[in-house]
C-alpha cells in the first residue's frame, strides 16, 4: 500500500489581507499530480483542512474538487478535523461519502476510529484520532485523573484495542514534546498542550499533523508532513515537501520527501531602501527589513512597487535599539495623520514622541490643508 501523508492545508488562508486560495489551488495540483504519477492508493490528510471552523465557499469547493480528482484516479482518501476544523463540518455526510472511498473522522466518542483495509499483504488498521483536548476526553471517562493532554491522549490509547500483529497506522493531530514549531501555529503557554511521542508506540506509521514544518519524532516513521505552503514568515527556511509512504510487509515502511514549489515564496529581505529598491521585481510574499538610520516616509509605497505582495516593512537600526514593525497600508485607516506622524516618529526615534512645537507645527499644516480644500 502506497500513500501520500498531508495536513495543514488550511484551505482560505489569509494573511494581512492577502489571499492564499490561487497558491493552495496550484500546491494542490503537485500534490494530484503526484498522486498519480507515484499512482498512490490513498491520501491521508492529519487535520486543519480549513483555516476556520466556519471555511469560505471559495475554500469549500477548492477541498471539493482535489477529493473530486482524486477519487477519478480510484484514490481512497483518510482524513481528520484539527483545531482549527469544525469536528461537525469535517464529518458532515461521512457515511455517505465512505461509499466514495472518502473516509472521515466523525464525533468523538473517547477511543480510536479505526478502518481495517487489506492489501496483498494480508489486512491493515487506520486509526483516526482528530484534535481532542482533555476536556473532551473527560466527559467519556469522568472517573480518570485526565489534567493534561498527555492525560488525555494516554486515556484514549488505553481504551483502544490495538492489534500489533496487524499493521498499524494513526491519523493523529496534536503537538508532540520537542518538536520544532513557528509563529503560524497555536499552542498553549508553557507547552501545556504537548503529548509525548512514547504514547504511539504500537503504530507501525504516525502520520501527524499540526505543526508546519515537516520533521520526524523518535523515528522516521512517526511525522509531521508540514503545511504545504509556508503561512508565516518564520517559515522562510522551510522546505515543504509531502511524504511518500510504502508501506508493505510487517516492519516494512519506507519514507519519501517529494519536494513542492510554491507559487510564489516566502522570504525576508533586508537592506539600505535604496539597495533593496533595486532588486528584481518579484510577487513572492516578502517581509522586509530596513538597516537605515533614516528612513523615509514613503518607503512603504516604494517598496511595493518592487514587492506587490510585501506582507510588512520593519526598521532595525541604531536608533531603533531593535526591529520595529512599520504598518501597511490595511491599518493606515485605522488612525488620523497626527497618530499616524507619532507612531513614524517613534520608530524613527527610540520609541520617542515628538515634541509638542512639531505636533503643533503639524496641526496648523492639517488645518490649513482642510481650509484649501473645496
Amino acid at each position: 500500500m502506497r500513500f501520500l501523508h498531508l495536513a495543514d492545508l488550511h484551505l482560505g488562508k489569509r494573511l494581512r489581507d492577502i489571499s492564499f486560495l490561487e497558491d493552495q489551488a496550484d500546491i494542490l495540483r503537485q500534490i494530484t499530480h503526484y498522486a498519480k504519477r507515484y499512482a498512490v492508493d490513498c491520501v491521508i490528510i492529519a487535520g486543519d483542512i480549513y483555516q476556520s471552523a466556519n471555511p469560505s465557499a471559495e475554500a469549500m469547493a477548492l477541498l471539493d474538487d482535489f477529493l473530486g480528482k482524486l477519487r477519478q484516479m480510484q484514490i481512497k482518501v483518510f482524513m481528520i478535523s484539527g483545531n482549527h476544523d469544525s469536528e461537525a463540518r469535517i464529518a458532515y455526510l461521512s457515511h455517505l461519502i465512505r461509499e466514495a472511498g472518502v473516509y472521515t473522522s466523525t464525533a468523538f466518542t473517547g477511543t480510536l476510529q479505526q478502518i481495517t483495509m487489506e492489501d496483498e499483504h494480508g489486512e491493515y488498521v487506520i486509526s483516526l484520532l482528530p484534535f481532542c483536548k482533555p476536556v473532551h476526553v473527560r466527559m467519556h471517562y469522568p472517573d480518570a485523573d485526565i489534567l493534561t493532554y498527555e492525560d488525555a491522549i494516554a486515556c484514549v490509547m488505553q481504551h483502544s484495542p490495538i492489534d500489533t500483529e496487524k499493521r498499524n497506522l494513526l491519523l493523529c493531530h496534536q503537538c508532540i514534546a520537542g518538536c520544532s514549531v513557528c509563529d503560524s501555529e497555536m499552542h498553549a503557554v508553557g507547552g501545556l498542550d504537548t503529548v509525548s511521542a512514547e504514547l504511539f508506540s504500537a503504530f507501525d506509521y504516525v502520520a501527524l499533523g499540526h505543526l508546519h514544518q515537516g520533521q520526524q519524532v523518535l523515528r522516521p516513521t512517526i511525522r509531521y508532513a508540514g503545511s504545504p505552503l509556508k503561512y508565516s514568515v518564520s517559515e522562510c527556511d522551510h522546505k515543504k515537501s509531502v511524504p511518500l509512504v510504502e508501506f508493505g510487509k510487517k516492519g516494512e515502511i519506507s519514507v519519501e520527501l517529494l519536494p513542492l514549489t510554491p507559487l510564489h515564496d516566502m522570504r525576508c529581505v533586508e537592506g539600505k531602501l535604496e539597495d533593496v529598491l533595486q532588486m528584481l521585481y518579484s510577487e513572492d510574499y516578502i517581509q522586509v527589513t530596513l538597516t537605515d538610520d533614516m528612513v523615509p516616509p514613503d518607503a512603504v509605497t516604494r517598496l511595493h512597487t518592487v514587492f506587490p505582495n510585501m506582507l510588512h516593512m520593519r526598521i532595525m537600526n541604531s536608533r531603533t535599539d531593535d526591529d520595529r514593525m512599520v504598518f501597511t497600508e490595511e491599518r493606515t485607516d485605522a488612525f488620523n495623520a497626527e497618530s499616524l506622524f507619532c507612531e513614524f516618529y517613534a520608530l524613527q526615534n527610540n520609541n520617542k514622541q515628538p515634541p509638542k512645537a512639531q505636533l503643533e507645527l503639524l496641526q496648523s499644516y492639517i488645518k490649513q490643508l482642510w481650509e484649501e480644500t473645496p
